[in-house]
C-alpha cells in the first residue's frame, strides 16, 4: 500500500500564544518528534504538513536543520478550522491509497502504535487509537447535569487516525455538502455508516494544548532521560 501522511500544524494556539508545534521540547521542535517517526515508514509515499502562512519559513528551516528529505514533503497553508486544513491536505495527496492524519501537537506517538494502526487498515476502512475513560463524564447544559452516560462506553480518542483514502475523501466531501464540522476525522466517516475500528492508544500520547501540557511533556522527557 502507498501511505500518505497529513500532519495538522496550523492551529491558532490561543492558549499558548505561539504555535505549539514550533515550541522547543527536548532540544527540538514539537513537530519534529512525530514527523521523524512517520518518515521511518517503508510504505510512505508522501507527507503533507499543513501550517499557518506565517510559520512556513520557520517550518522549512526546521526541516533543513534536521536534514529531512524535502522531496517527499509538501507544505500547505491551513484553513479556518482544523477540518478545512486536513481537507486541503487530503486533496493534495496524489498517490496514496491509505491516509494517516495526525495532530502535530502530539509529539510522543510511538512508531509501534503507528504500525499497529496501519496493520489494522488492511481489513478495516478506518482505524483510530483511543483510551477508556477513567472518570465519570457528565453531559452538562447551562450549568446543570442533563444526564450521565455509561462510562464503560466512553473512550478518549487520539491521533494518528488511519483511513482508506477514498473513504476519507468521500466523508469529507459529504461533510462539506451537509455543512457539517466534526471534532475529529473519524466522526465524518461514521456519518456515512462505515464502522471505525478502535485499538488501544497510549497514555503517553498526550496533546499539547496548554502551558501545563507543555510542562508535563518536558517532565516526561526528563523521566525518560532524554
Amino acid at each position: 500500500m502507498n501511505i500518505g501522511v497529513i500532519i495538522a500544524g496550523a492551529g491558532q494556539s490561543k492558549r499558548l500564544g505561539h504555535n505549539k508545534v514550533l515550541m522547543e521540547l527536548g532540544g527540538k521542535p514539537v513537530l519534529l518528534h512525530s514527523l521523524e517517526k512517520f518518515l521511518r515508514l517503508d510504505s510512505l509515499s508522501e507527507l503533507i504538513i499543513v501550517v499557518r502562512p506565517q510559520d512556513e519559513e520557520e517550518i522549512k528551516n526546521i526541516l533543513s536543520r534536521a536534514g529531512v528529505n524535502h522531496q517527499m514533503i509538501k507544505i500547505l497553508y491551513g484553513g479556518k478550522e482544523r477540518q478545512d486544513s486536513v481537507y486541503r491536505g487530503l486533496k493534495a495527496l496524489t498517490s496514496s491509497d491509505v491516509v494517516v492524519v495526525h495532530d502535530g501537537a502530539r509529539p510522543f506517538v510511538s512508531y509501534d502504535l503507528i504500525v499497529k494502526l496501519i496493520k489494522e487498515i488492511e481489513t478495516n476502512p478506518a482505524v483510530i487509537p483511543a483510551l477508556p475513560v477513567k472518570e465519570t463524564v457528565k453531559v452538562v447544559k447551562d450549568g446543570y447535569v442533563e444526564f450521565t452516560p455509561k462510562r464503560e462506553l466512553l473512550w478518549s480518542v487520539q491521533t494518528p487516525q488511519v483511513f482508506r483514502y477514498k473513504v476519507l475523501l468521500e466523508a469529507y466531501e459529504k461533510a462539506y455538502q451537509d455543512r457539517f464540522y466534526g471534532t475529529d476525522d473519524s466522526s465524518l466517516v461514521e456519518r456515512l455508516g462505515y464502522r471505525v475500528k478502535v485499538i488501544e492508544g497510549e497514555y503517553t500520547n498526550l496533546k499539547i494544548t496548554t502551558r501545563e501540557d507543555l510542562l508535563l511533556a518536558r517532565r516526561y522527557l526528563e523521566l525518560l532521560g532524554l
